[in-house]
């Protein structure tokens, strides 16, 4: 089993040292750089979460929020397309084998889906916020000189390729038929 590559921007918790207050997650430059070349963006400009953490027995859950900007080519073009994101983040890191469902029918809502397991007495608390900037990408973002670059590439929309393309080209037959 080969080991996981190190974290770009790693921020380990120990369980028996959570903090009393809020933590603030900032990433320097050169991590920002390294997550850059991870997401295939061009760069990211900011990015930080301020998250309180709540102890239950092993299970921590991690609330606050996420802010971050970056720029990414544009799907289309390849141009340079600024985005950002401010969003709330919740995370539940859980030891390994602990069951998220409960015996009844149940409900799953966002914080449900951002479970993350550890091992031992840690969690990479960076990590996971460096994954939420990775889910907050939008990998087909188009800016707004997407169109002019589809046409000067002869890619047409797919409506004029699509299934009723040749039913559209009979109806301006007939229309042309004086139907």
């Amino acid at each position: 089993m080969s080991a996981l590559p190190p974290s770009e921007f790693s921020r380990i918790i120990d369980l028996r040292q959570i903090p009393p207050a809020s933590v603030t997650l900032v990433a320097s430059e050169d991590e920002r750089r390294a997550l850059a070349a991870r997401f295939s963006l061009v760069r990211v400009d900011h990015l930080e979460a301020v998250l309180a953490l709540v102890v239950d027995g092993k299970v921590v859950t991690a609330s606050g929020r996420f802010h971050a900007s970056w720029v990414q080519p544009c799907a289309i073009s390849g141009e340079d397309l600024p985005q950002s994101a401010n969003e709330p983040l919740v995370l539940r890191f859980v030891p390994p084998g602990t069951d998220p469902a409960p015996a009844e029918e149940f409900e799953i809502t966002e914080s449900d889906c951002d479970e993350i397991e550890y091992s031992g007495s840690t969690f990479d608390l960076g990590e996971a916020v460096a994954q939420s900037l990775g889910l907050a990408v939008d990998p087909f973002a188009e800016g707004p000189h997407a169109e002019t670059a589809r046409k000067a590439a002869g890619i047409v929309s797919e409506e004029a390729t699509g299934p009723f393309s040749a039913l559209a080209g009979l109806k301006l037959g007939k229309d042309d038929q004086g139907a």
